[in-house]
């Protein structure tokens, strides 16, 4: 089955609770109802936009940060186009958020070959709900997916739906050679937030590119201050401000580097070592 199918297969608004969160002008994010504005709640859910589903980790009245969404739907074809999922490949998904998306890995390669990692109970439990409620038998596991999921690796495919900083070297380990990881990044180098395009080989290591923009709710393990952010982006403004495509990036079990392709310099960043705290997913 097509994406283009599997999204005429899984609609979208069988994913989406009754309650989401929209932006106000003074830019707090503040509950939106079905029951009290239908055609606001339908006139959101058809749109291109992503929509969030929660605020602040939990908040129940008003708050400021995205911490869960259904995201756009422009965003998660152009990502399962780029995952090249074919009939039988075994997924891993780290971020379940609503469910949608898995249901719609699931049309493609089997429900029986999704897995999907959340770390908010909650979250976890709603996409769980939906998931049976569509009739997808995809596996919703409740924990940290910096972790990946070793009970059902290895993986032919690694999509994650929340951003990183570090690439957990187990999602690595859990994909078998040739297999693919998709991953947005956090803006640590540039500020579009990229989509990493990895192939793991059979060394362990896995590299590739940044493809495409993108911007994604960081891991809850690896979200990065606004102060940094900011000095960031000058530090990117200040190198000429590259393009996405001049970056490549490499992951092992010693660390990741990500490397400024059009020079004959160093590595951008570092090769770091491990990954900090707990993660979202």
């Amino acid at each position: 089955m097509s994406v283009r199918a599997a999204f005429d297969a899984v609609p979208r608004h069988a994913f989406v609770p009754d309650l989401v969160w929209i932006r106000r002008d003074d830019g707090w994010a503040v509950p939106l109802r079905r029951e009290d504005d239908p055609e606001g709640w339908w006139a959101l859910v058809r749109s291109e936009d992503a929509v969030t589903t929660q605020i602040d980790d939990g908040a129940t009245t008003r708050g400021v940060w995205p911490t869960s969404s259904c995201s756009a739907p422009r965003v998660v074809r152009e990502m399962l186009e780029l995952l090249d999922l074919r009939p039988g490949h075994r997924v891993l998904e780290i971020g379940t958020g609503t469910g949608w998306n898995a249901a719609l890995m699931a049309q493609i390669t089997g429900a029986e070959n999704v897995t999907t990692v959340e770390i908010d109970p909650a979250v976890a439990g709603s996409a769980r709900r939906n998931l049976t409620g569509f009739g997808c038998a995809v596996q919703v596991i409740e924990g940290d997916g910096e972790a990946g999921y070793p009970a059902n690796a290895p993986y032919d495919r690694l999509i994650a739906t929340a951003a990183v900083a570090e690439l957990p070297y187990a999602w690595v380990e859990q994909t078998r050679p040739g297999g693919v990881i998709l991953a947005p990044w956090a803006p640590t180098f540039h500020p579009d937030g990229p989509l990493a395009l990895l192939t793991v080989d059979e060394e362990g290591r896995a590299s590739g590119r940044f493809v495409a923009p993108s911007w994604f709710m960081p891991l809850r393990g690896q979200r990065i201050p606004q102060a940094e952010r900011n000095a960031l982006k000058r530090r990117w403004a200040d190198a000429g401000s590259p393009g996405i495509g001049l970056f490549g990036i490499s992951v092992t079990r010693e660390g990741q580097s990500i490397i400024r392709l059009d020079s004959a310099g160093g590595p951008v960043r570092p090769p770091s070592r491990g990954v900090r705290g707990r993660g979202c997913g």
